[in-house]
């Protein structure tokens, strides 16, 4: 019996097939709209996505009963109780309208408090100040929630209370969004009051695997996740110290920790991992590079390089040897500094610099930025190897040659490019009692245990702090 996977994702909505054998076939993909109103706005249609996920559920055509859905994560909405319609666009997790709200409330002192309950820095990255500016801001939503008939939410209950008529979310996709209190696993009365969150207009929280409803056409949901999870699950993550990158627009680092880890200060993020129906959650640490594929896709963009194949092996030595490096700080610099106003910069250029340096030392510093991250998580739960790394840069040889090194951890390249669907049609599979087939491969790659990476990191930090001074002044 095949299992049917919904990827719903920033640039497109896409439908696989996972059969017992584990094979995992594409039958679907629609992309929708990005909407930029404003200079730092990102918008989605709610009922594009909705149509599109629908579309991709007549794909089965009966012949999968069983689905998992899986979303975007910290992209959020607001819609009418009474007939699901949508008062306004989603804000997509990239848009930072809050930004200025966010530092507000940080310079008010908020920012410890929800580190404390949440689990989160203060970013407009994740959805809480995002509904809470839908509240102030959009004018229907007001008196909607004075009505009494405002619902809010992340896209996966949007999609959930309109396809299975139940208003619900998972407690993975709802601890990334500063709302939930990541003990209790409820939402946080407090929190909602400092973002401007009606706590009532709010889906019920759930487990992200069992029996969650029936869908359009008959297939049962018995899955659904945030992304980042479900490609962790997908990598096969399991056991306490499992660590897998996903290198897309950005680097998302993950960590099965098990048991709630809390760091003291912000670095490594804890969050739900997942929660099977009638268990316990386990949890993680989340963090990561803003980006990656973003940088490469930004320097192709200034004509640094033409065909991809230019950049998959370089003749020099690394540029970091001979004192070039850049900081791939584009939009800030995520875990675990978390600055939104670091900017990226290359330090270190002579009048021989030439276009292949630039490039050589870019994917070298996404590299160290992602060491930078490993080594925060190793500092509080010792890495389980070998890790598990995905997406577009893992197939640049020199890009996973270097971060063998630069990390000192072995790697397992995947050979797998639907991990995030393949994730959620095995925790659907698992929860309806189908056994399927874990099928694992990839190339594994080794560290030099000879490469200098200890003066790697040093020359990248020292890099890295006088930049941010620079930016600071």
């Amino acid at each position: 019996m095949p299992i049917l996977a919904i990827d719903q994702g920033t640039t497109s909505t896409r439908a696989l097939l996972l059969s017992e054998d584990g094979a995992l076939t594409p039958v679907a993909s629609i992309a929708h709209r990005q909407s930029y109103p404003q200079s730092g706005w990102v918008e989605h249609d709610g009922e594009e996505l909705l149509a599109n996920v629908v579309q991709c559920l007549e794909t089965s055509d009966g012949a999968a009963p069983v689905a998992g859905l899986d979303n975007q994560g910290e992209s959020c909405l607001a819609w009418d109780a009474r007939d699901g319609r949508p008062v306004g666009p989603v804000i997509v997790w990239q848009d930072d309208r809050t930004a200025n709200e966010v530092a507000a409330l940080e310079g008010q002192g908020a920012g410890p408090e929800v580190m404390a309950r949440a689990g989160l820095p203060m970013d407009p990255y994740f959805s809480a100040s995002k509904l809470g500016w839908i509240v102030r801001e959009n004018p229907v939503a007001a008196e909607l929630a004075r009505q009494g008939h405002l619902r809010l939410g992340t896209t996966d209950a949007f999609f959930r209370d309109r396809l299975t008529g139940r208003f619900q979310t998972d407690i993975a996709t709802a601890s990334r969004t500063s709302l939930l209190n990541l003990e209790t696993g409820e939402w946080d009365p407090e929190l909602c009051r400092l973002f401007g969150v009606p706590l009532d207009a709010l889906p019920s929280i759930g487990p992200t695997s069992g029996a969650l409803g029936t869908l359009p056409g008959g297939n049962a949901l018995y899955a659904s996740i945030v992304d980042q999870q479900a490609a962790l699950y997908g990598h096969g993550c399991r056991a306490a110290g499992e660590t897998k990158i996903t290198f897309g627009t950005g680097a998302f680092v993950q960590c099965v920790t098990g048991a709630l880890l809390r760091p003291e200060k912000p670095g490594p993020l804890p969050t739900v991992a997942w929660q099977r129906e009638g268990e316990a959650p386990t949890y993680a640490l989340d963090g990561g590079v803003y980006a990656a594929a973003a940088a490469v896709n930004w320097a192709r963009g200034l004509g640094l390089f033409s065909t991809y194949d230019e950049i998959n092996q370089f003749a020099a030595t690394p540029a970091i040897d001979r004192g070039l490096a850049f900081i791939p700080a584009l939009a800030g610099l995520g875990c675990p500094h978390w600055s939104r106003t670091a900017r990226g910069a290359w330090l270190g250029m002579a009048l021989d610099t030439s276009r292949a340096d630039l490039m050589q030392a870019l994917l070298e510093g996404i590299a160290l930025r992602t060491a930078e991250v490993l080594d925060a998580f190793a500092a509080l739960r010792p890495l389980k190897g070998p890790i598990s790394v995905d997406g577009g840069l893992s197939r640049n040889r020199y890009f996973t040659r270097f971060l063998a090194d630069a990390t000192g951890q072995s790697l397992r390249l995947s050979n797998e490019p639907e991990l995030t669907a393949k994730g959620i049609a095995f925790m659907a599979a698992e929860a309806a009692g189908i056994e399927v087939t874990q099928q694992s491969g990839g190339t594994m790659l080794e560290p030099d245990r000879d490469t200098p990476r200890a003066t790697w990191r040093e020359r990248f930090e020292s890099v890295r702090r006088a930049i941010e001074a620079v930016r600071l002044t």
